[in-house]
């Protein structure tokens, strides 16, 4: 059986990973990887390549970095590499229907979660800070529609309630880039029957913004839970401690232990320290944050933080502001 040529379209860990699987995968040869273009990134702002091109260049495999698609001198490249399928992972761009239309076969496209839930930009993330005990891989067929696709193979997998979103990308990643090389050997035994998705049942994750990295410490202390784990480790949980005669303090907040007693105070009130760390008000229940990091300094422990940044001062030792 002649090998599948395929195209590989990603950008972040995520699709690093998938590559990789991919690349081993003895029923294929990849013609070349696309991922976004170097980005600006550190304190020197230079510019860094993606995991993906990293990935790439150790595979000794052809990388293309276009902006977009919309030029036909873009489209001609990549349908002069001749690809019977395009294997798509987090790639960051919309595919349009002509670039759609190039491979031989279909476009396959590894989406984190369980759809038609959580189509878009941030489904793993979404999913940790709503509070889900299930997500899960879905490998579907791509169209010009946001994650609309036919279905052809899914896996769910548990969310611990204390995991990070961090954790379950890894674990995501994994069982992604297993069932992609599944989806690959089904296509080239033409064994690839696809289901199409119940649209009714849609919903969306949308892309994160900097007011969803914002603690609404009015919530119960179970939900301030699952939007920090949710953030973490990128984009991260913030908040601004307002100290009495003393400027603003932005944070970074890492995950930390949820409280079923209530601290005293209105939410967002320091309300004190225990021996794991800084007691905080929630709407209900209260919130142990154990590990924080103030703008421009490196992650610390909560009970360093009170011996250097609160020190000389009594409880409650100020509020973080609600949003």
């Amino acid at each position: 059986m002649p090998k599948l040529r395929i195209v590989f379209m990603g950008t972040p860990d995520f699709a690093s990973m998938i590559l990789q699987a991919v690349s081993q995968w003895e029923g294929g040869e990849i013609a070349g990887v696309y991922t976004q273009p170097d980005r600006p990134a550190g304190r020197g702002n230079k510019l860094r390549p993606s995991p993906v091109k990293e990935m790439a260049l150790s595979l000794s495999l052809p990388v293309f970095q276009p902006e977009n698609f919309k030029s036909d001198e873009d489209v001609k490249t990549l349908a002069a590499l001749a690809p019977d399928i395009l294997c798509v992972a987090a790639y960051g761009l919309i595919l349009p229907q002509k670039v759609l239309d190039i491979p031989r076969l279909f476009a396959l496209n590894v989406h984190g979660s369980l759809l038609p839930r959580y189509r878009g930009a941030a489904p793993i993330q979404r999913a940790v800070m709503n509070g889900d005990a299930i997500t899960g891989i879905t490998i579907m067929k791509m169209e010009a529609g946001l994650d609309s696709g036919p279905m052809l193979l899914q896996q769910a997998t548990a969310i611990g309630s204390d995991e990070t979103a961090g954790q379950v990308f890894d674990i995501l990643a994994r069982q992604g880039a297993d069932l992609m090389v599944s989806a690959l050997r089904m296509a080239a035994e033409g064994r690839a029957a696809f289901t199409p998705q119940n649209p009714s049942l849609a919903t969306y994750a949308h892309k994160l913004t900097a007011q969803d990295q914002r603690i609404d410490w009015s919530l119960p202390s179970s939900s301030v839970h699952n939007i920090i784990r949710g953030l973490s480790p990128s984009p991260g949980a913030r908040s601004t401690l307002i100290l009495a005669g003393k400027d603003p303090l932005p944070l970074r907040i890492e995950p930390g232990i949820p409280l079923t007693q209530d601290a005293g105070g209105s939410p967002g009130t320091v309300a004190g320290m225990s021996e794991d760390g800084l007691i905080v008000a929630c709407g209900k229940g209260s919130y142990c944050v154990t590990r924080l990091r103030p703008a421009g300094k490196p992650t610390m422990r909560a009970t360093d933080f009170r011996n250097g940044w609160l020190k000389g001062l009594a409880a409650p030792f100020g509020a973080f502001e609600i949003r």
